[in-house]
């Protein structure tokens, strides 16, 4: 498996840092980013493993912007040590990046209103919000039923609000399907990996989940000794099977933030 413009290769990652996802948790993920830069290293590197935005309906109310404030500084602070290369701090689309990519393409959906009104179930309004203010998910509603035009208005404002934001917008585009060690033998995913195609083949089973139950993938594939994913809707803290390993408390959920820490062999050094 080879890196793509769509899978980052992580060039130095000596040791790697593996952050589950935040959810907009900005107030965990500023805890977790204390713990962290005591202990980083020349040649570090840190794997964001997407979801870092969104929220779900009902859980933690997040803090989008300060959220990715927070990400963006801790990126500077790994960059700014010996050796370290920009393609060292990866951050991966999960489905709420996927959810808010697609809402750019919104204005060319058939049935606009009942894509919105799904995405909005799934979490990405906090998202919107967050840009945009309380007022825009009912703006945005408003605009998908009165059409195309309108809705591209609408999604137009909410680009110029992200680019308010320094840092943001180039954030966004920036995130990577997955990451892979320079060896290839570490994978790094959001949620799913399907181990029978290969990596540049998976479609969005990467955010939205492999029909293989991940715990599951017995035997290393394509080079891949170790796969780690940052999302499990059951969020069983740590746990590691044969080969994949799920770091997720349920942030955003009323749990914790986990990160984990590994050697270039896949074997955890600190949680």
């Amino acid at each position: 498996m080879v890196a793509t413009d769509t899978i980052a290769r992580l060039r130095s990652g000596r040791r790697i840092w593996a952050i589950a996802s935040v959810h907009g948790a900005a107030s965990r993920l500023a805890a977790l980013a204390q713990r962290i830069v005591p202990k980083l290293r020349p040649r570090d590197a840190i794997v964001f493993m997407g979801n870092l935005i969104g929220g779900p309906p009902g859980g933690e109310p997040p803090d989008i912007v300060t959220t990715l404030d927070i990400a963006l500084r801790l990126r500077r602070t790994v960059l700014s040590k010996p050796g370290a290369h920009a393609c060292d701090v990866v951050f991966l689309r999960g489905a709420q990046e996927e959810m808010w990519s697609k809402l750019d393409q919104l204005h060319f959906a058939v049935n606009a209103r009942d894509v919105l009104r799904w995405m909005l179930h799934h979490g990405v309004g906090a998202t919107i919000e967050a840009y945009a203010g309380p007022d825009a998910i009912a703006e945005g509603l408003r605009a998908v039923g009165a059409g195309p035009m309108m809705t591209a208005r609408w999604t137009a404002a909410l680009r110029a609000a992200v680019r308010a934001h320094a840092g943001h917008e180039a954030l966004y585009t920036a995130v990577k399907r997955a990451a892979l060690s320079e060896d290839g033998r570490l994978l790094f995913v959001n949620h799913g990996v399907d181990p029978t195609k290969p990596l540049e083949r998976q479609g969005d089973s990467f955010w939205w989940g492999a029909a293989q139950p991940f715990e599951r993938i017995a035997e290393p594939f394509g080079g891949v000794q170790r796969a780690v994913r940052g999302f499990d809707r059951a969020h069983p803290g740590v746990a590691s099977g044969a080969v994949g390993m799920t770091v997720d408390g349920g942030c955003g959920f009323g749990g914790p933030l986990l990160a984990v820490l590994l050697d270039r062999d896949g074997q955890e050094l600190e949680r």
